[in-house]
């Protein structure tokens, strides 16, 4: 009797072993769980402060400073990044491996992480409210002031990013293809933004450490990706979309931080016709990503409210034409109103060609110039610069006739001007609708001198924003592409939310 009472004790402190076993694995089970998903949903938060809008460098308007962007996120009416672009497209969660690597990592532990992020976006709002705090208070002295929207907020915002702003290099990818671009030709800004960042004096804006990083750069060239592998006789108009998406697959199944903003807080540079269409190899950089274009088509998928334009410049052997270095003098007469030569190219340049190629003596226009003649010659002689869209908007011409201090007369559709965030481009240039080209000696007669020579004024404070050195140098186009990639980065706040 003992014996069998001693076997029915074994059993049931079996069975309550055995119970207890399974009650502490699915405790453990459901702690795990609610780790994962506690760390997925503070890693992928992309939020949108309200303090920071880009129209505000457009503007003098008193707006309220907003300074609780860590606290009261519902009462700033902030929208996710899928909702506000429509993507609907949410970000693949971290695998258990890669959880438990950032958890046991040495060098990047959790804690440390979001610490880290938090630290950044931190930082960002402090730049926020020193830029909204700017931009209420006219205290910079500049020789002309009218070629910014708001030159407190742009200089703030400036000085903002030289002091905080980080930069992380995808080091995935090999020549010729990525960390590498064209330095010559029209595509050269493609080329030197890629060279400058990764091999010149940029490295102030440079970190090794991605959990440092606002920014991530993508940094393959679209041009060099149709230079070394287009085939036109493939007819394949989707070749570079598979080299995109490949790059991105890599880069977003090797490191979180694609997935941890659905691509928000990365970008890429591209001057080629065919950088828009390259960027659809993957939904995420085309909608959310940040595309530095210089087709910046706002009909054709560009948006300026997360896109940046990118100046399109000829450059021969890294220079621009050293006859453009040394315009004349301010009161130097020139002999023509108006000025163009190029080729019928798009819808616009032919309108232009049909009417006004070799009707008036004051407006030298030529599909392409008599021997002997010499282009810059012309645009130096020149008071405007007809500066028409050809295949896509933007043209080099319209920096050339900067450097020319030859006021530009821009006639396109849907174009997004680069820096335009800032820059007042009504105080340097002038803007002809297509429809008034058969108008065009009288619009540009009926500018008065006064006007004229303010806008030539204007040329000259701007012209240092569209010059590239070597090295980079303050307030130059690097810095001024890479201050158009800041603001938009801004613009939204991205991991953990205390």
């Amino acid at each position: 009797m003992n014996e069998i009472n001693e076997e029915v004790n074994v059993q049931s402190q079996s069975q309550s072993q055995s119970q207890s076993m399974i009650l502490w694995t699915w405790l453990i089970t459901f702690a795990i769980f609610i780790s994962m998903v506690l760390f997925v949903v503070m890693s992928t938060t992309i939020s949108w402060p309200g303090i920071l809008s880009l129209e505000m460098f457009r503007a003098n308007e008193t707006t309220p400073l907003i300074i609780s962007e860590v606290h009261d996120h519902q009462s700033q009416g902030e929208v996710t990044l899928g909702s506000h672009y429509g993507i609907g497209v949410s970000p693949p969660p971290l695998s258990v491996d890669d959880f438990y690597g950032h958890i046991t990592s040495g060098v990047h532990p959790l804690p440390t992480i979001i610490e880290e992020e938090a630290k950044l976006e931190q930082g960002l709002a402090a730049a926020r409210y020193a830029i909204r705090k700017a931009s209420l208070v006219d205290h910079i002295k500049t020789s002309n002031r009218s070629v910014y929207h708001n030159p407190s907020a742009f200089y703030q915002s400036y000085a903002e990013m030289e002091k905080r702003l980080k930069v992380y290099v995808y080091e995935e990818g090999e020549f010729p293809l990525v960390h590498n671009g064209p330095c010559i030709d029209i595509y050269s800004s493609e080329g030197i933004f890629i060279h400058e960042i990764e091999y010149g004096g940029a490295h102030k804006f440079r970190t090794k450490n991605p959990h440092s990083a606002h920014l991530f750069f993508l940094p393959f060239s679209v041009t060099y990706m149709v230079k070394y592998l287009y085939d036109p006789k493939s007819h394949d108009a989707f070749f570079h979309q598979r080299i995109v998406s490949d790059y991105v697959r890599v880069i977003s199944s090797k490191h979180p931080f694609w997935n941890r903003s659905s691509g928000a807080d990365h970008f890429m540079v591209s001057c080629h016709d065919w950088g828009p269409v390259a960027s659809r190899g993957n939904p995420l950089l085309y909608n959310t990503s940040i595309r530095v274009l210089c087709n910046a088509n706002s009909s054709e998928g560009f948006k300026p409210e997360k896109d940046a334009s990118l100046p399109e410049i000829k450059l021969i052997d890294n220079y621009i034409s050293p006859k453009l270095k040394s315009p004349p003098p301010a009161n130097t007469s020139r002999p023509y109103l108006a000025f163009f030569a190029g080729g019928r190219h798009g819808p616009i340049r032919p309108i232009l060609l049909d009417y006004w190629m070799g009707r008036d003596p004051d407006i030298p226009v030529h599909e392409y110039l008599p021997k002997g003649e010499d282009y810059f010659s012309f645009v130096l002689s020149s008071k405007f610069c007809l500066c028409p869209s050809g295949y896509e908007v933007a043209s080099p011409r319209i920096i050339e006739a900067i450097y020319a201090e030859c006021v530009p007369v821009i006639i396109s559709k849907y174009y997004v001007f680069p820096f335009s965030d800032v820059l007042n481009w009504d105080a340097f240039s002038i803007k002809v609708e297509v429809s008034e080209i058969p108008r065009l000696k009288e619009i540009l007669l009926a500018v008065p001198e006064d006007k004229y020579l303010r806008l030539k004024e204007g040329l000259r404070s701007v012209k240092k924003h569209f010059v590239f050195n070597t090295p980079s140098q303050k307030f130059d186009m690097f810095h001024m592409i890479l201050h158009s990639v800041w603001l938009r980065r801004l613009n939204f706040r991205i991991g953990w939310i205390p």
